[in-house]
């Protein structure tokens, strides 16, 4: 009689194949990285000028960020592409918003987000060389819909790793990222002081302008009242007796000093004698009377200008077309004055209106202590 001798394998040894097809099998499945999230950090950098307002898209392509290689040892490398998570903008915005502190009452930055950038490339000996380019720009919010540009930001680096160490990816972007915040912390530090686009305020002031030495300009002054010798202009074919032409303008000179725009306008109220002119028969002290009162107007048309700018709530992105404004306003006014006073004294004609117009101007020239 024959035996059948059953044989079988023992437990443990198909477990062993079991794990060892598994493993197997598990190693041709290269590491990827679904996405990349940022590690929220405590920054060393403090703003003490600024804080970040807002990260606006800029980017040029919204395709994903990163072009990635996965490669399992002894296979051919395969590239895949992904993205920080919820979009480069939102992630970055995300990551400044838990990592710098939030300041409002000091200045608002806004970033323009114009690149940010990961491409690797496959090496030997399973490594893999990945270069990680950021490209910023800064912005000075002014108000809701404005903003001054302030610099620019270019940052890259290139890192080495091993095919599966794809933790190694996010730390160096990051990195590359802060150095972006450092470095536009380090800007607003050094031009603070000397860069007019970060004035925090305007301070003006006023002066008379006044010759050194007279020349044919008249520089108005209450000590230097018009005499018939400055009238040198030839007499035109007129009916009038005297005719002057004065004029109003100023000179505009701007410094900055920790921060502070020092505006200081000099003001010119000036008669040319050249174009000055009296008739032979008519220097009598009722007509230089007249003339000089239409030098007196633009004195005042000088000084209203001063208490408009004065009153205004100057900016610093803005104060030089408020100033342009408030000029033109003046002229405009010192021109319509002077019209009004010639028409309603009649050229000086009507002396009960040419006293009615002494005693005004009088009355606001002491009331701004000009006499």
């Amino acid at each position: 009689m024959i035996k059948k001798v059953i044989t079988s394998k023992p437990a443990c040894l198909s477990l062993l194949i079991f794990f060892a097809l598994a493993f197997s099998a598990f190693q041709t499945v290269p590491q990827r990285l679904s996405s990349i999230i940022l590690t929220n950090e405590q920054l060393i950098i403090k703003p003490v000028r600024f804080y970040i307002d807002d990260v606006e898209d800029e980017l040029n392509s919204h395709e994903p960020v990163a072009l990635l290689v996965s490669q399992v040892k002894g296979l051919p490398p395969q590239t895949y592409t992904t993205d920080l998570k919820d979009g480069p903008v939102l992630s970055f915005k995300r990551f400044i918003a838990a990592s710098l502190p939030r300041n409002t009452a000091l200045s608002p930055i806004v970033i323009g987000l114009k690149k940010i950038s990961i491409k690797e490339m496959a090496q030997a000996n399973n490594r893999v060389e990945g270069h990680v380019a950021v490209i910023f720009s800064f912005y000075l919010r002014k108000g809701d819909d404005d903003k001054v540009y302030l610099a620019d930001y270019s940052g890259s680096a290139v890192y080495n790793r091993d095919a599966g160490q794809i933790q190694y990816i996010e730390p160096v972007l990051r990195k590359v990222l802060v150095n972006g915040l450092i470095y536009i912390n380090t800007w607003v530090g050094q031009q603070s002081g000397n860069n007019i686009k970060l004035a925090k305020k305007v301070e003006v002031s006023f002066s008379d302008y006044a010759d050194q030495t007279e020349g044919d300009s008249i520089y108005y002054s209450n000590k230097r009242p018009l005499i018939w010798a400055d009238f040198r202009g030839i007499p035109p074919v007129s009916k009038y007796s005297a005719e002057v032409f004065p004029v109003l303008g100023y000179d505009q000179r701007a410094e900055l000093a920790n921060g502070v725009i020092k505006l200081h306008l000099t003001l010119k109220a000036c008669l040319p004698k050249s174009a000055a002119w009296v008739k032979s028969n008519s220097r009598s002290d009722y007509t230089l009377n007249h003339e000089q009162r239409h030098f007196d107007i633009v004195k005042l048309a000088a000084e209203h200008f001063k208490n408009e700018i004065a009153g205004s709530n100057l900016l610093p992105d803005t104060y030089e077309g408020i100033v342009n404004v408030k000029y033109l306003d003046a002229y405009r006014e010192m021109t319509d004055m002077q019209m009004q006073y010639d028409k309603e004294t009649s050229h000086g004609i009507d002396t009960a209106e040419q006293e009615r117009w002494n005693a005004k101007i009088d009355k606001e020239l002491k009331e701004l202590r000009i006499k």
